[in-house]
């Protein structure tokens, strides 16, 4: 499958702030729902969609990133409500590695912090 010439755009400025995090390897996408859906740590980190390249972050960090000009919560398809989960990023973050590499940071640092402990072992009967 060839991928947009947009989402290859998109996909190159994820890769380059998650090259100025020594992440680089920790990286993949995969088509998925008409876009591409990244894994940053084995965990879904943003999706490259024609909406833009929309970040996965923790409560806290969605509204402190909302107070930017220019974002928005991503609206999958028309007529969809907005997500809980993914902000659209304006170019002017996206295209900033530094930037960028700041809020894929704290959606790393988040997706540490919501790790869920690990379930006791089951007894055998």
């Amino acid at each position: 499958m060839s991928t947009p010439a947009a989402l290859d755009a998109m996909r190159g400025e994820l890769e380059d702030a998650a090259a100025h995090l020594g992440k680089l390897h920790d990286l993949r996408f995969k088509p998925m729902f008409g876009g591409l859906m990244a894994w940053l740590d084995e965990k879904p980190c943003a999706w490259l969609t024609s909406a833009g390249l929309a970040l996965k972050l923790a409560p806290s960090d969605q509204l402190a990133l909302l107070q930017i000009a220019g974002t928005s919560r991503l609206i999958a398809k028309s007529g969809a409500a907005p997500s809980r989960h993914y902000i659209v990023l304006p170019a002017s973050i996206s295209r900033d590695t530094v930037q960028l590499a700041g809020w894929l940071a704290k959606h790393a640092e988040g997706a540490v912090s919501r790790r869920p402990l690990a379930a006791p072992p089951r007894r055998r009967r």
